[in-house]
């Protein structure tokens, strides 16, 4: 019999070696060895190399229905300024947004069900690469993760900041914004910066155009809607005394449904297309479709707040919150399969956001995470 006190012990030393040993997506070589390794350890049936880097480990126990338990584990390109024990040993890579506590507590979780197996039916633990950006959950699909590994539903955890420790929080609908990208050439004729008459200045243009694209949510998206134009990057120029030959803008747009989601992209080419039809000037856009809206099913959201009003008590529960202007390739899953992505809070006092360089994972939360991972697996696979 496993004891929960050794187990969350055994969890949290296995996040601090993640968080010493970040990886940067489709290089979570060792990582995924790791779990790998663990997962074969506990007696689960592995596959690796599932999306490059990715692991599915499943547990069967019996004829019943099959879930999907989702972590992912790769890291983000950022030099670790706080100064824990088991602070980053790789220059300019961190576990900056908690990857390294969901890969250590569905681990738990794993251990835990393979040794007791409370259930009857079939947990595939679906361990995912390149989450930041590079959509490893799309590539897991791509690899035939749904076609491999047959599921009635898959769930997905992230950690929390703004929720207090062991709080959870789903949706019904949107939990996340969709993530797209874009980047715009604006060409015009270079010149002598004292003779601007001489060329066609880019830089103006492109501020012009910048302006025009803020007007975008202000002005034509409902302010019953949710959407994000941020222009994130403007360059232009080599020398203080020259009008340059071209200026780039880049920037993302984030929404929370797919009609806004259209709305903004084709009213975005229309700006630049009014911009291209200026005198002299000729402009580009590349626009890029990433990450779609993560759009929680209606029956797995209530199978979530149910289990966290049971299992947390109600003021611990929240249900049909704000959602997140921020983006998970979780989403990808959820075209493909019913099913739930959902928040555990990890604050105590003060917090430090995602994506931050002092972030560190809040490891008193992995005893809840395991324990309600597993009330998870029990209620939706109950024993016959």
């Amino acid at each position: 019999m496993i004891e929960i006190k050794q187990l969350v012990a055994d969890a949290t030393q296995w996040r601090k070696k993640f968080h010493q040993h970040p990886e940067l997506g489709f290089t979570e070589h060792q990582t995924a060895q790791q779990v790998a390794d663990l997962l074969t350890g506990f007696g689960l049936d592995v596959h690796t190399g599932i999306g490059i880097t990715g692991v599915v480990g499943t547990l069967k126990n019996g004829n019943g229905p099959t879930i999907g338990l989702r972590a992912d584990m790769d890291a983000l390109p950022i030099q670790e300024l706080g100064n824990p024990e088991h602070k980053s040993q790789h220059t300019g890579c961190m576990h900056a947004c908690g990857h390294d506590g969901h890969t250590a507590m569905l681990l738990g979780a794993a251990r835990y069900l393979a040794h007791h197996k409370p259930f009857t039916g079939t947990v595939h633990f679906v361990f995912q690469p390149a989450e930041e950006n590079l959509g490893g959950a799309q590539k897991m699909i791509d690899d035939g993760l749904f076609d491999r590994f047959p599921m009635d539903a898959i769930y997905g955890l992230h950690n929390w900041p703004g929720l207090p420790a062991g709080d959870i929080a789903v949706n019904e609908g949107a939990m996340m914004a969709s993530l797209d990208t874009f980047e715009i050439t604006i060409t015009g004729k270079g010149c002598h910066a004292a003779m601007p008459h001489t060329g066609i200045d880019p830089i103006v243009a492109a501020a012009d155009l910048v302006l025009r694209l803020q007007t975008i949510v202000s002005r034509h998206v409902s302010p019953l809607e949710s959407a994000v134009v941020s222009i994130t990057m403007f360059n232009s120029g080599e020398a203080i005394n020259v009008l340059p030959e071209s200026a780039t803008l880049k920037g993302t747009v984030r929404c929370l449904n797919k009609t806004v989601r259209e709305q903004v992209e084709t009213l975005i080419a229309q700006h630049v297309t009014s911009t291209d039809q200026s005198p002299g000037i000729n402009v580009e856009l590349a626009f890029t479709r990433g990450y779609p809206v993560t759009t929680n099913h209606a029956k797995n959201a209530s199978v979530i707040s149910d289990l966290a009003q049971q299992f947390r008590g109600e003021e611990h529960a929240h249900f049909n919150i704000q959602p997140s202007m921020a983006s998970e390739d979780f989403a990808f899953m959820l075209e493909h399969c019913p099913g739930a992505y959902f928040w555990l809070g990890v604050d105590e006092g003060e917090s430090v956001a995602l994506h931050n360089p002092y972030y560190d994972f809040n490891d008193k939360v992995i005893e809840v995470a395991i324990q309600f991972w597993c009330e998870l697996v029990k209620q939706q696979l109950p024993i016959r």
